[in-house]
């Protein structure tokens, strides 16, 4: 007969959810706390009137949009490395799986510096692009090649994993039966791996929303043009106007908030059909 262990590892759930709870307020919930509260001393009017300015509803539409269409790159091309990691054994396979974590290590200011001299007009890039009245650096261009940059390990890890997992028996079966590569990819790996991708989709595109050391630098920083909302934030606390500052981060938080919820939703919706 088996014995029930009375000594855990782990404490018990009261003390566990404690010390989770104490945790998560000091590191999440107290800072989102104290947001809230500073932006609400501006009161009803000074927060829209500061949410609401042009510039600031400007740097919101460089912001969101580049953001967007870095995410959107990373699915294309985070899919294709993981394929490639997952399914291929070659020479330096290690090194690249291992320089997929660079964004993460690498400081961003480094990195925003890297980019722009890369991609400005005397760049090794740049000056190929600038030949062809091609400008890319301090250009909205620019903001989404950084934002693609810190955004690529999310989906990369999100999504080789699955693919590891996934039986290859399935596409053998679909070879015999007949079906192309581009049809056995859409029919039997894609719905494996749509969970993960929005999973990653969603990481990539909330980091980028709040990146500023990689962006900054290759932004240009111009009004209306390529100031990205971070950069707003910045310079309303060098100014010391703190109300203002944390009402467009308020603003950007609950963006998010809802831009995440939505895609968790999407998520879990994407999974049950799987299952099903």
């Amino acid at each position: 007969m088996k014995t029930r262990l009375k000594n855990k590892t782990i404490p018990g759930f009261g003390l566990s959810l404690g010390i989770t709870m104490a945790f998560v307020s000091m590191v999440v919930l107290i800072p989102m706390f104290s947001i809230v509260l500073q932006s609400s001393a501006l009161g009803w009017s000074g927060f829209w009137k500061t949410v609401f300015d042009a510039r600031v509803l400007a740097s919101y539409r460089v912001s969101f949009l580049c953001s967007f269409i870095a995410a959107s790159l990373n699915c294309f091309f985070g899919v294709m490395l993981a394929w490639v990691l997952s399914r291929y054994r070659f020479p330096g396979r290690r090194i690249i799986d291992g320089m997929i974590e660079l964004p993460f290590a690498l400081p961003t200011a480094v990195a925003g510096i890297a980019l722009t001299a890369l991609y400005s007009g005397k760049g090794w890039v740049g000056a190929f692009f600038a030949d062809l009245d091609i400008k890319i650096a301090y250009t909205p261009a620019g903001i989404t090649i950084a934002l693609t940059f810190i955004g690529l390990p999310f989906i990369v890890r999100a999504v080789q994993p699955v693919l590891e997992q996934l039986d290859p028996v399935y596409e053998e079966a679909g070879r015999m039966l007949g079906a192309s590569p581009a049809r056995i990819f859409r029919s039997v790996i894609l719905p494996e791996i749509v969970p993960a991708l929005l999973t990653g989709f969603g990481l990539a595109f909330a980091r980028a929303l709040g990146e500023y050391g990689s962006v900054i630098f290759i932004a240009g920083n111009m009004p209306f043009k390529t100031e990205i909302a971070p950069l707003i934030i910045m310079s309303k606390l060098e100014q010391f106007n703190y109300g203002e500052a944390t009402a467009v981060a308020l603003t950007m938080l609950m963006a998010s908030f809802v831009i995440m919820f939505c895609i968790n939703v999407v998520q879990s919706r994407a999974a049950r059909f799987v299952k099903e």
